[in-house]
């Protein structure tokens, strides 16, 4: 039988160092994974540490306690951080049984995606007064485009003769608003920087004489303070795909890159909006008032 590690911080230590630089059977975790598992854990750690010498007493009530102190994501979160410490600690022979083995993560349930309403939207245009902030904004409001992807357009990901714009490796068809936006922000490059070396598609002062992409701050920078921001517009424009042009994952997935989950969270969005706006118009129709 292996033997049980004898201290419960040096276990949660090695833990830690495996997560964020891997081992001979996990790959190193982003950081902002290894930030949010220990965040999930340092409470319920620390509380621990000040009753068991180590992790093995653990038990599935001590877990199922702490879980208790949480509602939503924050549960979810925290169980799952749990659930990769103590199977770890199994796996290497740390601790002699998982107190969360027979707790189940389940499917945590996100919020309904919500569209945006006109107004926020007319003064983010508003906001655009430069061809390259207008044609931004044009990138992510009509192709879903993230502000990194953005960024990292370049001069040979347009093709004007075709209509086709790449973005992150997907071609897109180039629509009359963004081809128009896109002529009137090459003739303002070309006026502005016309012996630029830099092939990326949009530059600025600073980048204009160097060969780096513009900064994400450099990108969101006119839509900063708005709430129509660049990531509310991509997400708005997922979310009308999938209302205009039917509930089916795989034409979001198809259509803007999108992982199976990401897809099936727009489309489970856009379900539950339109079940509502016909809810809605139902009650309207049943009304009294209009029925005399």
């Amino acid at each position: 039988m292996p033997a049980v590690d004898g201290g419960a911080a040096g276990t949660a230590e090695r833990w830690t160092r495996v997560l964020h630089e891997g081992g001979p059977r996990s790959l190193p975790r982003r950081e902002g994974t290894v930030r949010l598992y220990l965040n999930g854990v340092r409470p319920a750690l620390l509380e621990w540490l000040d009753r068991y010498d180590h992790l093995g007493e653990v038990t599935r009530d001590d877990v199922l306690t702490c879980l208790k102190a949480l509602h939503g994501r924050h549960s979810h979160s925290q169980l799952v951080a749990f659930h990769s410490l103590f199977g770890w600690a199994k796996r290497n022979g740390l601790v002699f049984r998982n107190p969360t083995s027979r707790i189940k993560v389940g499917q945590y349930e996100y919020a309904v995606l919500q569209p945006l309403v006109p107004e926020p939207v007319d003064r983010a245009v508003a906001a655009a007064r430069t061809p390259a902030t207008r044609l931004i904004l044009a990138f992510a409001a009509v192709h879903a485009a993230r502000v990194a992807q953005i960024g990292t357009l370049m001069l040979n990901g347009v093709d004007i003769g075709n209509r086709r714009l790449t973005i992150a490796g997907r071609v897109h068809p180039l629509d009359d608003l963004t081809l128009k936006l896109l002529l009137d922000w090459l003739e303002n490059r070309r006026t502005r920087w016309p012996n630029t070396a830099n092939l990326h598609l949009l530059i600025n002062n600073q980048t204009a004489n160097r060969t780096t992409r513009p900064s994400n701050h450099c990108i969101g920078a006119a839509m900063r303070g708005q709430a129509a921001t660049l990531e509310r517009l991509r997400v708005d424009r997922q979310l009308e795909e999938a209302m205009v042009h039917g509930l089916d994952p795989l034409h979001l997935a198809e259509v803007f890159g999108l992982d199976e989950k990401t897809a099936m969270r727009y489309a489970d969005s856009a379900r539950r909006l339109l079940e509502t706006s016909t809810e809605s118009r139902s009650v309207v129709a049943a009304s009294p008032d209009d029925q005399r």
